[in-house]
């Protein structure tokens, strides 16, 4: 079985804080849905708000790459 997993470490400006949770819970929420995803974890560090890990898993890198075509994605992207 083949699997890619990536992790991401994002830090937010503080006053961009709530926007950037909702885009991104909202992105992670869908790629759960996409056949070749199998994990989308977005963690917020409890000392520092600002400061997100994501931990990304897809069963291919192929299914990885189809994630970064998906309207919910280029939304986030662009938003972000």
């Amino acid at each position: 079985m083949s699997l890619l997993v990536i992790v991401v470490q994002v830090r937010v400006k503080p006053d961009s804080l709530e926007a950037f949770q909702r885009i991104t819970l909202e992105n992670a929420r869908a790629t759960l849905e996409e056949p070749g995803a199998l994990r989308f974890d977005v963690v917020q560090d409890l000392e520092d708000p600002t400061r997100f890990v994501f931990f990304e898993a897809y069963r291919t890198p192929e299914a990885h790459a189809a994630h970064k075509t998906t309207a919910h994605y280029l939304r986030w992207r662009d938003t972000v």
